[in-house]
């Protein structure tokens, strides 16, 4: 061992002015020896018989630093730009632009990503009503078993929950409106208020945004989970379409049950603040019944016409959420989340459009 040290440690070197002459063994060794050697000098390698990657590391080194090397031979050349090429290149320092054109950029990132998300939602409407025909038209192949049991789970599962928020929202118009136009003499106008109130925005509204938050997230969690274990790849291996088997039945029995919810919700809704105007004002059933016949009935049609386009909205979102999540229980969560926060969004989006449109016709 010691003979192998002494023989690599062989390094002399000579140092005329700015010139260096370096004989022997450039090795890891050796290099201690050039540290009282000018980085910048002219270095000359003719009588180096020996050279390993480290003394090609210095070599390259006292290079970039502004000297120069003379007398390589080809072996040590070779090396010496194997070297160099394996050195790693910095980052060149990225320009960070100005604050107007990040912020132009994100907005404009964010706008076409809504843009994205509304075609492939527009795209998946499609397929929708494309298995809608080929079911139509091949009744063989129509699932009605699956659409009646997610009827069932989409619509009678979920009375309980809407009759009940329904009522309690009626309690709290009645409670509210009686407190306030009891000041003016027309507590008898509370039925109108809450008639109105009920059948034309609140009862569809609130139920939709239940049926949002119950449904869609089932949509896209079943369908979700049958992605992950690649069931979905598995029906289209077997010739199923996973269209007309999985999102139609979803789809339309929303489609059927929601009108059916909605018209649940404004009964107990109306129920509610008719036993609240009774507590509260006096007012009997009768005269609440009476009173609530001079009610027009357009609004009760305004209230049950969006009833179809909000289960349009949730489904679609919702089976769109659910073919989007990935192999892992992570995108799951996320995708059942978004979907109901999109799913809410999207309703009362959809409201607002049509409070307009029926402003603007007259109804």
């Amino acid at each position: 061992m010691k003979v192998a040290d002494t023989t690599l440690s062989d390094l002399s070197i000579d140092v005329f002015d700015k010139r260096v002459i370096l004989s022997g063994h450039l090795v890891v060794w050796t290099l201690s020896k050039l540290s009282d050697t000018p980085d910048a000098a002219k270095i000359d390698l003719a009588a180096v018989t020996r050279m390993d990657t480290a003394g090609a590391w210095e070599l390259t080194r006292r290079r970039a630093a502004g000297g120069t090397l003379t007398g390589l031979s080809h072996h040590h050349a070779s090396l010496l730009a194997t070297v160099t090429g394996a050195l790693p290149v910095p980052d060149l320092a990225v320009e960070v632009p100005a604050w107007w054109r990040r912020t132009l950029e994100g907005t404009g990132r964010r706008v076409a990503g809504v843009l994205v998300y509304l075609s492939e939602l527009a795209e998946y409407l499609g397929r929708t009503l494309a298995a809608l025909w080929r079911g139509l038209c091949h009744p063989s192949r129509f699932p009605a078993t699956s659409l009646i049991h997610h009827c069932q789970e989409t619509g009678l599962r979920a009375v309980p929950i809407v009759a009940v928020m329904s009522f309690l929202i009626g309690v709290v118009l009645a409670f509210q409106g009686s407190d306030q136009l009891r000041q003016f003499g027309a507590e008898v106008f509370v039925v109108d208020l809450i008639a109105i109130s009920i059948l034309r925005e609140l009862g569809i509204l609130l139920t939709a945004i239940i049926v949002a938050g119950r449904t869609a997230s089932a949509l896209t969690a079943s369908i979700g989970s049958m992605k992950m274990r690649q069931e979905i790849d598995a029906m289209r291996t077997l010739g199923l379409d996973p269209d007309l088997v999985l999102v139609l039945p979803r789809i339309l029995a929303l489609v059927l049950m929601l009108p059916i919810l909605g018209l649940v919700s404004a009964l107990t809704g109306l129920l509610g603040g008719a036993v609240m105007s009774w507590i509260e004002l006096g007012i009997s059933p009768a005269v609440f019944v009476a009173r609530l016949a001079d009610v027009s009935v357009s609004h009760a049609v305004v209230g049950l016409t969006k009833a179809p386009v909000f289960a349009l909205i949730i489904g679609v979102i919702g089976c769109h959420a659910g073919m989007r999540v990935g192999k892992d229980a992570e995108s799951l969560g996320r995708m059942t989340s978004s979907a109901v926060v999109s799913a809410v969004f999207a309703v009362i989006i959809a409201d607002a459009a049509f409070s307009i449109f029926f402003a603007q016709v007259g109804l």
